[in-house]
């Protein structure tokens, strides 16, 4: 109850910018845990067994690596494992890259919404802050020169809430945004090697900063 009379009380003093900014840090803290989930159950970051699979591939035991990619629970798993049956196909390596995109672009999912809400909260905090402010200052020309200098005071601190609540919604928002493009990142460009791998094994793949090659990637929970 206590909690409740506590967002009762926001919402008396901030008003409808304020519950439209509770309601945006709800809609952040659900795609924030779907978006946990769903790295999980992809298996993002968690490359061992795919890596043990290119390794093979690379030195040529291709039996070893088909054996090996089948027990992977990575995302990319299926894709490897068609570049692996198709490598004679003209154009394959063009439909592989546009189907390790569609692959990627899944876990990009929700992005936008988090980008929005990261821009958009300190803007309706300020919007909500000069609101409060014209009303502040309307009533102390209503009050003539009889003002009490501590309703005044009063007036801005509850206009100043506004700017408070947009700032404490989109500064978390903004650092899980960045940690969720960083991640999704990486997987782009260890996507890009593995394919590699497959359709060019047995050479020395250049990789981008901060790419994993299959022998020297580290062991991933």
């Amino acid at each position: 109850m206590n909690a409740l009379d506590a967002l009762r009380g926001i919402f008396a003093l901030g008003g409808p910018v304020v519950a439209i900014l509770l309601v945006m840090s709800v809609l952040t803290f659900g795609v924030t845990l779907y978006k946990l989930w769903q790295f999980a159950a992809s298996g993002v970051g968690r490359h061992r067994v795919l890596c043990e699979a290119l390794v093979a591939w690379d030195a040529g035991d291709r039996q070893a690596a088909r054996a090996r990619l089948a027990q992977s629970r990575s995302y990319l798993a299926p894709l490897l494992g068609s570049a692996m049956k198709s490598l004679d196909q003209p154009g394959i390596e063009g439909r592989l890259d546009a189907e390790a995109g569609l692959a990627l672009a899944g876990l990009e999912r929700g992005f936008r919404l988090l980008d929005t809400v990261a821009q958009l909260a300190p803007l309706l905090g300020l919007f909500g802050t000069v609101l409060g402010m014209i009303e502040a200052f309307q009533s102390m020309q209503a009050g003539g020169s009889s003002v009490d200098p501590s309703l005044l005071a009063g007036g801005i601190w509850v206009a100043l809430l506004t700017t408070a609540v947009g700032l404490a919604v989109a500064m978390p928002t903004s650092m899980i945004l960045a940690w969720l493009e960083s991640r999704t990142a990486r997987e782009r460009v260890f996507a890009d090697m593995a394919l590699r791998t497959v359709l060019v094994p047995g050479q020395t793949i250049p990789a981008a900063a901060g790419a994993e090659t299959p022998a020297t990637a580290p062991s991933h929970a």
